[in-house]
């Protein structure tokens, strides 16, 4: 059984998996990963401290420094929480190219992604990951105790994600990275920017909002939410604060809304109301910030819109044309042209991006694009795409490669860009624009990580930035010559562009991100812009001008100044964590980090294919509950539960298990079930009551393989399954009962196509799904029997944006004795309407739209985001009687998204109103729906 099916019989899945992932530094929200690596990787461990570091072997030197690093740094990091010793699996993950890390349980572990993104703090990647997901470790034991298998561990994982919000969890350990460290996110301007905008533009929010988010406006996110939140409270009540509130709410695990109460106890205010006064802090002291700082603003080159959008990375094509990627809460990304009179020309879609990034030079456009393995979904890689304005031909430079940041020389030949290997070792690269040829690489001896290099007017000069543990540094690099210009600074320096005869960067001198230039020559560093919330991104627009983006209230916009330098300016800049790094008094914490050498052993996988973790509720119906114990290993390669079940209408259990080998190209699987059954027959003109018990075993091997291109995402799937079924103990059984089914054979094929969508579409664009099932019984002569299913959902714009149509034909032909088996998608109602023929085919037509954004906080009961409505008109059976002017049913249904109680799960809640053909004679049809996303 999968991962997705198994969560749907737990009943506490719903609260657990809000938690199971604490995502680190470049994503904002995901559930743990359950994907695989190829086998090619051969994985070895290190033991030290407490921690067993799981790493492919490539990553060597990483390990033997994660080693020296983790169990050093721990006790520091837990100090707040009580927490000096913990014991944990770590893996190393270097096949994926998107950055990131988490803790998780069920199973117990962390995963540190290797790869750094282009974009992030002024310290070394994996050091800025440990400082942050150990926080989340010390969080957990603090909860759980520090044993290696806190059994049961879904149970726990159920628990805080009821009682615990997660801008708590995010917050306090964005606070402990900032305050142990010269870095941390706490310190950077761009990283609180929205709020900050929000609240000096006079626009509060409510709790819900700033926590759940908005599908119309840019807010916080619970991770800035809760760094400002934890920080006020670590300032007004002490460095323990988190240790008193997680303290307490282990003390009482069975209160509704333990936090809450928790905060009340030790703040006198409840999560909403210190949330309330902590914005009207943050009003007050940016207030204060911004009546300090020299700013100026920017007329916008691009209209203005009422929703969050973004235009990244502007360029001018011409006086009159500028070039963005544009993105928004309607639009995925894609390139636009905008005019003098702002009106907009959409060019294309592309993938994703971890971070915008494009270069545009003699017509010629590149940009990188992540793209995964078709199977091993752990291995991905960034490519080099390319698009001629002229000629207008796509080309992909690189395949699977792992080259970030391209840009293009002046005359568009020559490309420069950061490559990472599998081991972590960072070089410049100089490659053929046309062919994708490795020209030159670039020496990087003390292999600092590489970031966002650019060519000079000749194509001689490099600039780029350096990350290492001391900080960032800008570098001119002058054929053989390696100069540096800014040395070990904590400035979030990034995309170095060269200006005539000065290197043009962002940084954030005054504690605003703004625009600077420095002289190579005399290192005078000048600003050149003085955004009142943030300036990035500049790009030479010719006339002595420079074009870049300006932060305002609903996103990144596009502005145009005269080159005219200004003065640095006083650091005005609100260090929100300034009194917990007093409190914490460590300084840097990895300084003075050990460097012994440890042994290091093969991992060997097949001896690591079981780790059993949880034992968990079950409820399957009303009827049906019971009790399952799980397995899942620390590569996501084993997944297996066993459980029992009682079948209260029955008085009788049933007995399963279940295991599931995802390592090999196909994923492979077997069931077993002991299970009761009861049946009623007519026998002599009355109705029979029969039970029997029966053995069931399930095979299935299933192929799943998707790709992506530019804004295009496939996706196949291929499925076959068999099954024994062996019945005995009849009680009551009519003569002829059928003892054995032998291996009937399921087969399953998926085709999907979709663009990419936005938060605000019901569904793709453009997508179209295609499926065919054929079941049938071919070893069983007592049985006969076969069903071909065909099914086509085809999806088209709607009359407006983020409007649906969907069309769906589907047909199926049964005999025997599967003969009543549906296979195809039904009309709505289908199951309260009496049928009056076999099921041969059904046409469906859907159109379904957005209507309103309303961001309502129904008190603490629920948020409500948006609402939706939609149209059907479904036919059943064309060509056996049925016209177009007589459907099965029709009617209406409205759909809303909420956060129901404050938690974090999405919960799409939908009615139905279902008109019945009147040859039915059946009354209206009243549905209702119950879903939940994360």
């Amino acid at each position: 059984m999968s991962l997705k099916k198994l969560n749907k019989k737990l009943i506490i899945s719903y609260l657990s998996t809000i938690t199971l992932s604490f995502v680190s530094l470049s994503v904002s929200g995901q559930i743990f990963s359950t994907v695989q690596n190829p086998l090619s990787v051969k994985w070895n461990y290190i033991s030290s401290g407490g921690f067993k570091i799981v790493y492919p072997k490539e990553l060597e030197n990483e390990a033997q420094r994660m080693a020296n690093t983790l169990p050093f740094i721990y006790s520091k990091i837990g100090v707040g929480l009580n927490q000096k010793q913990t014991s944990i699996p770590l893996l190393l993950q270097n096949r994926g190219t998107v950055a990131n890390g988490f803790v998780q349980l069920g199973p117990k572990k962390s995963e540190f992604y290797a790869t750094p993104p282009q974009f992030f703090d002024s310290q070394d990647w994996l050091n800025n990951l440990a400082v942050h997901e150990l926080r989340h470790i010390a969080q957990f034991d603090k909860l759980t105790g520090t044993q290696a298998h806190p059994f049961p561990e879904l149970v726990y994982f159920a628990y805080f994600g009821a009682g615990i919000p997660i801008w708590f969890f995010e917050g306090d350990a964005v606070v402990n990275e900032t305050a142990l460290t010269n870095s941390g996110r706490g310190r950077q301007p761009n990283w609180i920017m929205p709020y900050r905008a929000s609240l000096l533009e006079g626009k509060k929010f409510t709790y819900s909002k700033a926590y759940f988010g908005s599908n119309k406006e840019v807010t916080p996110g619970y991770y800035q939410t809760g760094y400002l939140m934890v920080s006020d409270m670590k300032e007004k009540y002490g460095q323990f604060i988190s240790d008193s509130l997680l303290g307490d709410i282990r003390k009482r695990p069975w209160r509704p809304y333990p936090f809450s109460k928790s905060l009340k106890k030790y703040t006198g205010e409840n999560t909403r109301q210190y949330f309330l006064s902590t914005q009207n802090k943050l009003a007050e002291t940016w207030k204060k910030q911004e009546e300090k700082s020299f700013t100026e603003n920017y007329e916008s080159l691009n209209k203005k819109t009422k929703i969050a959008t973004h235009y990244f990375l502007p360029v001018r094509l011409n006086k009159n044309q500028v070039l963005a990627l544009k993105e928004s809460k309607t639009d995925a990304r894609y390139f636009v042209i905008i005019n003098e009179d702002k009106s907009e020309q959409k060019l294309f879609g592309i993938g994703y991006q971890e971070q915008p990034w494009f270069s545009l030079k003699n017509d010629l456009l590149v940009w990188d694009e992540i793209r995964y393995d078709p199977r091993y979904k752990q291995r991905s890689y960034s490519v080099i795409c390319s698009y001629n304005l002229k000629t207008k031909k796509f080309s992909k430079l690189s395949s699977k490669s792992r080259l970030f940041s391209p840009s293009l020389s002046e005359d568009g030949k020559k490309i420069i860009t950061a490559k990472v290997e599998l081991n972590n070792q960072f070089n410049l690269v100089e490659i053929d624009a046309s062919s994708g040829e490795i020209l030159k690489t670039y020496a990087n001896p003390e292999n600092e990580i590489l970031q966002t290099p650019s060519f000079d007017r000749s194509g001689n000069k490099v600039a780029y930035i350096s990350v290492s543990e001391k900080g960032k540094s800008l570098w001119l690099v002058d054929g053989e010559k390696k100069s540096i210009l800014i040395s070990n600074s904590r400035q979030q320096l990034s995309r170095p562009v060269f200006i005539q005869d000065k290197i043009v960067f962002n940084a954030h001198f005054n504690g605003i991100d703004n625009i600077y230039q420095i002289d190579p020559v005399s290192k005078k560093i000048t600003a050149l812009s003085a955004s009142k919330y943030g300036a990035f991104n500049a790009t030479e627009s010719g006339d002595g001008k420079i074009i870049f983006n300006d932060y305002k209230i609903n996103g990144y916009e596009i502005a145009e100044i005269p080159v005219t330098e200004k003065p640095l300016g006083e650091n005005n800049f609100v260090d929100f964590s300034a009194a917990a790094e007093k409190q914490e008094n460590v300084g840097n914490v990895f300084q003075n980090i050990p460097d012994s050498i440890y042994p290091s052993k093969r991992y060997h996988t097949a001896s690591n294919l079981f780790n059993i973790h949880s034992i968990v509720p079950v409820i399957d119906n009303e009827y049906v509950f019971g009790l399952e114990l799980q397995s899942n290993n620390l590569l996501n390669t084993m997944g297996f539960y066993t459980g029992a079940k009682y079948h209260r209408d029955l008085k009788r259990f049933e007995y399963t298990a279940d295991i599931s080998y995802k390592a090999l190209y196909p994923v492979l699987s077997i069931l077993y079930r002991n299970r009761p059954k009861r049946t009623f027959y007519r026998a002599k003109n009355t109705i029979q009551q029969g039970d029997w018990r029966e053995n069931y075993i399930k095979l299935n091997a299933s192929l799943p393989l998707s790709f992506n291109a530019r804004n295009n995402n496939y996706a196949f799937t291929l499925n076959t399954a068999t099954s024994f079924t062996q019945r005995y103990m009849p009680e009551n059984m009519p003569a002829g009962f059928t003892r054995e089914l032998k291996f009937p054979m399921e087969y399953n094929f998926t085709f999907n196509h979709s663009v990419r969508t936005t938060e605000r579409d019901i569904a793709p664009r453009w997508g179209q799904v295609f499926r065919a099932t054929y079941n049938h019984q071919p070893f069983d002569q007592n049985l006969k029997g076969e069903i071909l299913a065909l099914e086509s959902f085809l999806y088209f714009p709607g009359f407006a944006k983020n409007h649906s149509f969907l069309a769906s034909f589907n047909y199926q032909k049964a005999t025997g004795v599967n003969q009543y088996a549906t296979e195809i998608a039904t009309v709505y109602g289908y199951n309260n309407i009496l049928a009056k023929s076999k099921l041969q085919n059904s046409l469906l037509f859907n159109y379904r739209f957005p209507f309103a954004f309303p961001d309502w906080e129904l008190g603490p009961l629920a948020y409500v985001r948006n609402f939706r409505a939609g149209l059907f008109c479904h036919y059943e059976n064309i060509g056996s009687g049925t016209t177009f002017n007589d459907p099965k049913t029709y009617g209406v249904e409205l759909n809303t998204s909420v956060n129901i109680l404050r938690y974090q799960p999405v919960v799409d809640l939908g009615a139905r109103l279902v008109f019945v053909n009147q040859i039915y004679n059946q009354n209206p049809i009243l549905e209702f729906s119950f879903n939940y996303s994360f």
